[in-house]
């Protein structure tokens, strides 16, 4: 059977940059194995396999695969499915208005809305299906996060800052970092916590490479199939419990800019929206741009 697929870059503006992405348009009849396989032979940090939704007023099923193994949930297979999705399906109605495309994943249903304003890449972005939770469970140490990062305790937390565990669909392990040039000494040796349904390990520092950005992040995912990661929404979406927690932005809405990436050579700029009310996080939104790079078929 001859299965249509297109490839992304998500999370930039300019091709060969971002994260890219695989996304496999006629997956009905696949199972989790053949998947999986599929996953694992783009090599990339996530593929995306479009099924028709369940309910008729949703806009596509989709499953999200590592090389490795499946996710609940995802960022930039998010925003990509939902631009390509309206891309496809409503090019011309997107160059005049947002659409709003609803994909379904394990997760549950994710609110997406996609745009192609005059003269601007094609971009999405969505509200997150679940607010981050903060695991309770006391983290690594600094001593065993620098021995397992390559760095030095001392180079760990900043501005209050500590080491914590969050998820909002996917698990990760936040590490502050003091400054640029120590997240840029990072390399992942061994660490006990990154197995592989464990945490992913996501680095931030206030010190930013681009003027605007709000955080420099790395994400380093090995146990998932994924050594270094461009862009990574799922992350942003749990970093923004970090941010609730550790900065305690005022009521009203703020948009903070994560780049990632950079040490890749594959620059990337996350934007996230918080939604603060009475004190606490009520709403948050991913989103980026993305650029179509190239389409195929699959003869499986």
């Amino acid at each position: 059977m001859t299965r249509r697929f297109q490839t992304l870059d998500v999370f930039t503006e300019t091709a060969l940059a971002g994260n890219p992405l695989a996304v496999v348009l006629d997956a009905e009849g696949l199972d989790d194995a053949r998947m999986q396989a599929i996953a694992a032979e783009f090599n990339l940090s996530e593929t995306v396999f479009v099924f028709e939704p369940r309910s008729a007023i949703n806009s596509a099923r989709v499953r999200i695969f590592t090389p490795k193994r499946e996710l609940p949930f995802a960022g930039h297979p998010t925003v990509g499915a939902a631009a390509l999705i309206a891309h496809r399906n409503a090019g011309d109605l997107l160059a005049a208005q947002d659409l709003r495309i609803v994909l379904e994943e394990p997760i549950g249903y994710v609110v997406c809305v996609a745009r192609r304003r005059k003269g601007q890449a094609l971009a999405a972005y969505f509200e997150l299906p679940k607010l981050p939770e903060r695991f309770h469970v006391d983290p690594p140490s600094a001593v065993e996060i620098a021995a397992g990062l390559g760095l030095e305790p001392a180079d760990i937390g900043f501005d209050g800052h500590k080491p914590s565990l969050y998820s909002a669909g996917a698990p990760f392990l936040f590490v502050p970092v003091r400054s640029l040039d120590a997240i840029g000494r990072a390399a992942p040796g061994v660490m006990p916590w990154a197995t592989k349904e464990g945490p992913a390990t996501f680095l931030y520092t206030r010190d930013t490479e681009r003027e605007g950005s709000a955080y420099h992040a790395r994400v380093f995912a090995g146990a998932w199939g994924v050594g270094e990661d461009p862009a990574t929404g799922s992350a942003a979406a749990a970093f923004a419990g970090v941010v609730q927690d550790f900065d305690r932005p005022r009521d009203g809405e703020h948009m903070l800019i994560i780049e990632q990436g950079f040490e890749m050579g594959r620059p990337s700029l996350i934007a996230l929206g918080l939604v603060i009310e009475a004190g606490a996080l009520a709403a948050a939104t991913i989103g980026g741009s993305v650029v179509l790079i190239a389409n195929g078929s699959l003869d499986l």
